[in-house]
């Protein structure tokens, strides 16, 4: 009887101890009570994630993660389950701080790319009381509520190096500069940033003009997507970056003395079959919506009035403006009926843009010493930001967002940033032999050994009472074993 669910939690207590984090918070001025708090909060985001309410549901009365930190959680009060929320996020740089150096001096790897990118997440309510929560164009496409937007700063391992929370309304390239500069304040070693920086690799929302000659002026070197129409690509000169069923992508290295710059135009054969099928379809719904506008002006009951002609035709552009500007559309009036008496129109698409090179796309540097294979598998590293999004808001219940509140709101988000430091050193660690599965197939195979309490009755007629996990599945033993941890988590307590 008394089953509680201890396997994810006992993984994630293991890592959370690796990280030496328990003695952090101590000299930072957390006492035991608070420690515990922190741990239940950041673990129970890990295995059950919710708002803080519904974690201090799953710690009191689901998991055993308390018996592992010899803790009784229920004893524990919403009230300082806040409290250690909101010391968390008071020494929010400080903790992100170490953790960065703590996951590179422990897990051994360079400092080499920093990516950047942000996201937002909607509120359920109207969120008055947050100045943050502000009206925008949501990713979820929830616009209908206010937002709150994300910034992360990750080196290309895949570790997160600052966090930062802006209005939901915010613009993209404004982010940029105060995330590095906060990333530099927050006492990284100098011998990062001196003489030698991390490359920034950036995609095209933020990579505008101003902050390309930002990072230029301190001496950031870059990797970004250019935001130029012009486009070219000889495949004579290109070489093969990648290459398997689905795909193949080439690249042709150009140097942009001008600038002073690499560029990089890459055409992958994926990108391509899907621009021409998207630019097809569009293309066909435009050149449908004239051909019947023309048919009309001969038939009975039909538009035939000129300016109402030319007034269609003008929505028609706006429905389809993607299609519609590669066409240029004549449209002859009879003088006497004022009306219109035919439409012709005619494609005239632009050989060195976009749309005359479909599956063509610029990527620009300053690093003149890489070849083509490093400057595009450096660029795509990318796709390991969005896929860190991509958990925070699945796994590890980003979204929707229900405080209301500006401080606790931004606890909320700090609590899955720490969440995912522990998913994120988990994963990487069982990389390193072979197992690659994400988070949530992790705690797919893991979930289902039991914290549990066996009671019998002896030969002299007393009762006695067995605390113990239960035994792990083959699937829960291959992760502990991979990560070196105990099977069975937990001590065997016996009473009478």
């Amino acid at each position: 009887h008394r089953p509680r669910s201890i396997s994810i939690e006992h993984v994630g207590l293991e890592t959370f101890n690796i990280l030496n984090l328990r003695d952090f918070l101590n000299n930072l001025g957390f006492n035991n009570s608070r420690i515990a708090a922190a741990i239940g909060i950041i673990i129970g985001r890990m295995c059950y994630p919710a708002s803080e309410r519904a974690t201090y549901y799953w710690l009191q009365n689901i998991s055993g993660l308390g018996e592992l930190i010899d803790y009784d959680f229920g004893k524990l009060t919403m009230y300082k389950l806040y409290k250690a929320s909101d010391m968390l996020l008071e020494n929010k740089e400080a903790i992100e701080k170490y953790l960065y150096s703590k996951e590179k001096r422990l897990f051994g790897f360079k400092e080499v790319i920093t990516l950047y990118d942000l996201t937002n997440t909607y509120f359920e309510g109207q969120a008055e009381g947050n100045s943050l929560a502000k009206f925008g164009h949501s990713k979820e496409k929830r616009s209908d509520c206010p937002l709150i937007t994300l910034a992360m700063m990750l080196d290309s391992s895949g570790f997160p190096k600052s966090t930062g929370i802006f209005e939901g309304n915010v613009s993209e390239p404004a982010t940029l500069e105060k995330m590095i500069q906060k990333l530099e304040n927050n006492g990284r070693e100098k011998s990062v940033f001196e003489p030698q920086k991390a490359t920034v690799v950036l995609d095209a929302g933020i990579a505008t003009e101003d902050n390309i000659k930002w990072l230029k002026v301190n001496n950031y070197p870059y990797i970004v997507i250019s935001r130029k129409r012009h486009r070219q690509f000889n495949e004579d000169e290109a070489v093969i970056v990648k290459e398997d069923k689905k795909c193949t992508v080439k690249a042709q290295k150009v140097i942009d003395g001008e600038n002073d710059e690499i560029l990089l135009y890459c055409h992958s054969s994926q990108r391509e079959k899907k621009e021409k099928s998207i630019k097809d379809r569009f293309t066909e719904r435009f050149e449908n919506a004239l051909k019947y506008l023309e048919s009309g002006l001969h038939i009975k009951g039909r538009m035939k009035n000129y300016d109402k002609v030319m007034e269609k035709i003008g929505r028609i552009r706006q429905k389809y403006p993607k299609a519609s500007k590669h066409y240029t559309i004549d449209v002859f009036k009879d003088k006497k009926s004022a009306n219109a008496i035919q439409i012709n129109w005619k494609r005239d698409e632009a050989l060195n843009s976009k749309d005359g090179l479909p599956g063509v796309y610029c990527l620009k540097t300053s690093h003149k010493d890489m070849d083509e294979d490093t400057l595009w598998h450096t660029y795509t590293m990318l796709t390991e930001l969005e896929s860190v999004f991509s958990t925070l808001k699945t796994d590890l219940g980003l979204r929707p967002v229900y405080h209301q509140t500006k401080e606790r709101v931004e606890s909320h988000l700090f609590i899955s940033v720490l969440s995912y430091h522990l998913i994120h050193s988990i994963r990487y660690r069982l990389k390193k032999v072979g197992i690659n599965t994400n988070w949530s197939g992790l705690k797919a195979k893991l979930i289902g050994q039991q914290r549990i309490t066996i009671s019998m009755r002896s030969k002299n007629k007393k009762m006695i009472y067995v605390r113990k996990s239960s035994r792990p599945e083959p699937r829960q033993q291959e992760i502990y074993t991979a990560l070196g941890i105990s099977a069975h988590p937990g001590k065997i307590i016996k009473r009478e």
